[in-house]
């Protein structure tokens, strides 16, 4: 059932906040671009997985559960991936080692999803299972004059679409202009881009009308779409680093082969994500995956909970860029303690069939307003707080509404509660403190790190900090969890 609530978003394709009319309010449909499954997923990738999992859920909230279509795919046929099999199993036969390769991380990227908290998508296609529509739709582009055959390629025709560039606002003779003539001579124009391409005897190839070959990149998600969503849709997600030149030519697949104006009707992008207030990167050093941050010591010393991760990257609102710090884990992590203590002492658990508040899908209807809406959180904790079972009641139905199992974080205090009641393990760890403290005062930095590391192996870990009121060093501890 349709909601009183207007929903707007602001579409990359008008650069405007507008409300948001679906073709047909009885089947929504939204389509956001998957992993690749070459490797880990990082936190940048984890950002529109989790941004599109509260659209999903807010969409489902105002037009019904069973009228929203969600569909995010996976690419299981690139070159990367290519590599990384013949690199990790190279005695076996190559579709063999891809098919190593595909499995193994998806389903890694499947368990770490879940443990943000995001709800599965209503179909999850893989590019290798529609190879078939990509061979149909590069013939059906082909035939009606939009791409064309060169030096071994399927290419299309920028130059056929006077409306190319209109998502990412780039120009036609802008690109001419700045072109490398020796590298695209075998194009008509210096934009045009790869829809097949030959493979050879040791890469994964199809038959198809050009030759034993597989598809570029961007027609897999034109044709995936069009299967599951048909030629036209609502909305479209995913990274702003897809504009251009994914999405631009997602674009001119569908519209060309379709014969349409739109492929989507809204084109939603969130913003870049830095690691500690620079871009990520693995020369750099602080190229995190959502395994490292889930399973390892690689940021802080411990792993963190999901749910920690799902509000950080909640934090900020969609479109801004988002700076992922360890100080906001913390942060995160406190937060959500504080909450499931308020929710806990209440004696209240989340409500399925319960409506969220208000004031929470108010937020969310802004624009996925995600700040506003986590302070309209803060909001019920404060009455909560003040002894509002009711509102305590509130609270716990808005954060599972969110996505949010509070569940693992319970785990992780009653772990410590635990381990506080253990007076001989408190004296152990204390004394070890002590002596830590008295390395860092000598400056000797090599036996502080090494009864840091002999603790973490024990599973304690250490937290240091200031006393703000003496502005001397002190360190806390908790169980690994």
């Amino acid at each position: 059932m349709l909601s009183a609530h207007r929903l707007k978003l602001t579409n990359t394709l008008t650069r405007a906040k507008e409300d948001f009319e679906p073709e047909d309010a009885g089947n929504v449909r939204m389509y956001v671009c998957g992993p690749t499954v070459y490797d880990y997923a990082h936190i940048g990738n984890a950002r529109p997985v989790v941004v599109f999992d509260v659209l999903f859920r807010l969409l489902r909230h105002l037009y019904g559960q069973d009228h929203v279509t969600y569909v995010r795919n996976i690419t299981d046929v690139d070159d990367k991936i290519n590599a990384r099999a013949l690199r990790d199993y190279p005695d076996l036969p190559l579709n063999d080692a891809i098919a190593r390769v595909t499995g193994k991380t998806a389903d890694q990227f499947h368990a770490d999803v879940k443990a943000l908290g995001c709800l599965a998508p209503t179909h999850e296609p893989r590019a290798t299972a529609h190879i078939g529509g990509m061979i149909e739709m590069i013939g059906t582009l082909i035939a009606k004059g939009h791409a064309y055959e060169a030096e071994g390629e399927v290419l299309f025709d920028t130059g056929s679409m006077p409306a190319y560039g209109e998502l990412s606002k780039r120009n036609l003779e802008d690109q001419k202009a700045g072109a490398r003539i020796a590298v695209d001579a075998h194009k008509k124009n210096p934009g045009d881009f790869v829809l097949w391409k030959l493979s050879s005897e040791d890469e994964p190839g199809w038959d198809s009308p050009w030759g034993r070959g597989r598809p570029g990149w961007h027609i897999e998600c034109s044709v995936m779409s069009a299967h599951h969503l048909g030629p036209v849709f609502d909305i479209h997600g995913g990274g702003l680093d897809l504009i251009f030149p994914h999405h631009e030519n997602e674009i001119a697949q569908s519209c060309c082969a379709h014969g349409t104006k739109l492929m989507a009707r809204y084109w939603l992008h969130n913003g870049f994500l830095q690691v500690e207030g620079e871009k990520m990167s693995k020369s750099l050093g602080n190229f995190i995956t959502l395994h490292d941050l889930l399973e390892t010591e690689k940021v802080g010393g411990r792993p963190w909970p999901g749910m920690a991760i799902r509000l950080v990257l909640l934090m900020t609102q969609y479109r801004q860029p988002l700076d992922f710090t360890e100080k906001a884990l913390e942060e995160a992590e406190g937060l959500l303690q504080r909450w499931d203590d308020l929710i806990n002492r209440a004696g209240v658990q989340p409500a399925a069939a319960t409506l969220p508040p208000e004031a929470l899908v108010e937020a969310l209807c802004d624009d996925l307003n995600t700040p506003r809406a986590i302070a309209a959180l803060h909001g019920l904790a404060r009455e909560a707080r003040g002894g509002d079972a009711a509102a305590a009641q509130t609270l716990a139905d808005a954060l599972g509404f969110l996505g949010f199992d509070l569940s693992e974080i319970r785990a992780a205090v009653e772990a410590v509660q635990e381990a506080a009641a253990d007076p001989e393990l408190m004296a152990k760890v204390d004394a070890r403190i002590a002596e830590r403290l008295a390395f860092i005062e000598a400056k000797d930095w090599g036996e502080a790190d090494r009864i840091r590391a002999e603790l973490a192996d024990a599973g304690v870990v250490l937290k240091d900090g200031k006393d703000p009121a003496t502005g001397k060093r002190v360190t806390t501890w908790e169980l690994a969890q």
